[in-house]
């Protein structure tokens, strides 16, 4: 028997994920995201499996299921990971060419590809799923989506940049190029207003590619809300960048 028909499911599962040949979370042919469900339901295997010990070694003062360690790279892996307290825990895939400023978290079953920065005080959620060439910036919060397991986890695309304090929950998806500046909270419930096409997107509709988002403001609905002066947040789309322009540059301007 080989090695690895011998080793338990949930490890074999790990492997994979680590891999980047096993998801939680896959695009079909219409470009739609979806939740891999048997993944998620090995991922939560693997936790009763565990039995409690001590990291103190390795992580002074760690204490986690002894088969869920932070991961350990190798220069062979081509991921620089800078000295200062991250954490890249078992089951997350980290794909060459990748750079974790510290502190950071990378939590289990997220997957990040290849060329992504992913910032100081920056978290990655269970299952996320972060794309190519994307720029995580200081203190951006990626939520997780383990349970339910239907439930898809926040996506961010190919060449998104994420200012500096954002929080994207609730399975959000940002697609292809988009910016979005410092401080924008997307959540499934918020309303995104889109100023250029003069309307509101659909609740849970993806950012679209290459828009640009900044925190915005709308009055509340209710009467005494108004008559107080009251307004709440919503993300608000001021511009498209095309394909070619640079994100950081297309921010700068944005928000002059």
């Amino acid at each position: 028997m080989s090695e690895a028909l011998s080793l338990p499911a949930w490890e074999q599962l790990l492997n994979q994920l680590e891999a980047g040949t096993l998801r939680a979370a896959y695009q079909d042919e219409q470009g739609q995201w979806h939740a891999n469900t048997e993944v998620k339901a090995g991922i939560l295997s693997a936790f009763p499996a565990g039995e409690m010990i001590s990291f103190d070694a390795d992580f002074p003062g760690a204490v986690d299921k002894h088969n869920l360690a932070p991961r350990r790279f190798h220069p062979r892996d081509q991921v620089r990971q800078v000295p200062g307290g991250s954490a890249v825990r078992r089951g997350a895939h980290v794909a060459a060419g990748v750079v974790i400023m510290p502190p950071a978290y990378i939590n289990i079953g997220a997957f990040i590809d290849s060329g992504t920065m992913v910032d100081s005080h920056a978290l990655v959620g269970s299952c996320a799923q972060i794309g190519k060439q994307v720029h995580l910036s200081a203190g951006v919060q990626i939520g997780g989506v383990l349970e339910p397991v239907g439930m898809a986890p926040v996506i961010v695309e190919d060449h998104a940049f994420i200012g500096a304090g954002c929080v994207l929950v609730e399975g959000v998806i940002v697609k292809r190029g988009a910016v979005l500046a410092p401080g924008v909270q997307l959540s499934a419930s918020v309303p995104v207003y889109d100023l250029i096409n003069e309307c509101q997107l659909e609740r849970g509709a993806p950012i679209p590619e290459n828009a640009v988002v900044v925190p915005g403001s709308r009055p509340a609905s209710s009467g005494w809300g108004r008559q107080m002066g009251l307004s709440v947040q919503c993300p608000v789309i001021i511009k498209y960048r095309d394909a070619g322009s640079d994100a950081a540059l297309v921010l700068e301007e944005a928000l002059r």
